[in-house]
């Protein structure tokens, strides 16, 4: 394994390398070129970039290392440059420190201490672009140029707690119609009201069925638009519903009971991200529980929901800042990072690389 200096410099560059998502060309071409001055074959696929610790055993399993390099744009109230690395007191400050630049970095650094070791399972290192916006050019794009995968560790920050289930995201566009007219007049029927009506069911709307992991589904209108003239009665009102699924409930079953619930339009923009789910006795999740790592359900949406696979999510850093101004990061939870990725590798028995090879019984659950 590198130095960890050398991997801190990697992720100072990647903070001072601008990659919004779909725009990660800088980022992925240092990636490349830091895995091919760790003597590594890097290869890209569009703006991922992976590669393997050892030639592909076909008689392995094959466990995915994997987070993003891709940002958001910053957010308001930075009073620091987002893009220019600085450290403080033993905090990492910039855009991406936290999510997911520490994880990634740290995953870097387990994944060299592995390079040519002869392991149970065959091992990858992958970072992702797009994965802030869910894009189709990021993981389904990368999974589609790999190698069969059986088993995947997602870094993203969980203050090093084991995610082993991960709420799904069903985004509705909904418009509530009204008849316009002159406001003056009592006989037009107000697409703003319309919306509130149903809001005010949305706020109401309890669904029986609750996780054990991930709670309640939660239902929040995130965006509203109406009218265009104080004088005017609005015969449109538009407004956006963001729906955290629980794995009690498939997306389009959630779709189905909102257009039930509701007299506006309604149009999802997508249902292939679903909740999911890891068994608790795979032993992905058994490692680390042998080396003492809390297992919890995750709030928030990864690249784990579009990974056809058993995956753990776990990472240095704190949730809580992740989009936030003066992001940071402790340098002290890169370096425990590096070592509770290793643990959890290394706790890893043949047996349990015979156990991942036995997917089938062993599989993720991404509905009820």
């Amino acid at each position: 394994m590198p130095p960890f200096d050398e991997l801190l410099e990697l992720l100072r560059r990647l903070i001072a390398t601008p990659s919004f998502s779909r725009e990660e060309e800088g980022t992925a071409a240092l990636l490349a070129d830091f895995l091919e001055a760790q003597g590594l074959e890097a290869r890209r696929c569009g703006n991922n970039v992976w590669a393997e610790a050892a030639p592909h055993d076909g008689g392995k399993p094959t466990l995915l290392l994997h987070s993003h390099h891709d940002t958001v744009r910053p957010a308001k109230g930075w009073r620091r440059d987002p893009f220019t690395p600085v450290v403080e007191e033993g905090r990492l400050y910039g855009l991406g420190s936290n999510d997911a630049g520490g994880s990634l970095v740290a995953l870097m650094g387990a994944f060299l201490h592995f390079r040519n070791r002869e392991l149970p399972f065959n091992l990858l290192f992958a970072a992702g672009a797009e994965e802030e916006v869910s894009g189709s050019g990021g993981v389904e794009r990368l999974l589609a140029a790999l190698p069969p995968v059986h088993a995947g560790i997602v870094g993203e920050p969980t203050s090093l707690r084991l995610a082993i289930a991960e709420r799904g995201l069903l985004v509705v566009d909904a418009e509530a119609e009204g008849v316009p007219g002159h406001v003056a007049h009592d006989n037009t029927r107000n697409a703003i009201y319309v919306a509130l009506e149903d809001i005010r069911r949305l706020r109401s709307l309890k669904l029986p069925r609750v996780s054990p992991l991930l709670g309640a589904v939660r239902i929040s209108v995130t965006q509203i638009e109406g009218g265009n003239q104080h004088n005017v009665v609005p015969g449109v009102c538009r407004f956006v519903i963001d729906v955290r699924s629980n794995g009690c409930y498939r997306n389009e079953e959630l779709f189905a009971i909102l257009e039930a619930a509701l007299q506006s339009r309604l149009r999802a923009r997508s249902f292939r991200l679903q909740a999911s789910s890891t068994p608790a006795d795979h032993p992905l999740v058994e490692a680390g529980r042998r080396i003492g790592l809390q297992t919890f359900g995750s709030n928030t949406l990864s690249d784990q929901a579009l990974m056809p696979f058993p995956t753990v999510k776990i990472g240095c850093g704190d949730s809580l800042r992740s989009h936030t101004a003066d992001e940071f990061i402790l340098l002290e939870e890169i370096q425990q990072g590096i070592r509770t990725y290793i643990a959890l590798l290394e706790n890893l028995r043949p047996e349990d690389a015979r156990k991942i090879w036995n997917h089938e019984t062993l599989e993720r659950t991404q509905h009820p």
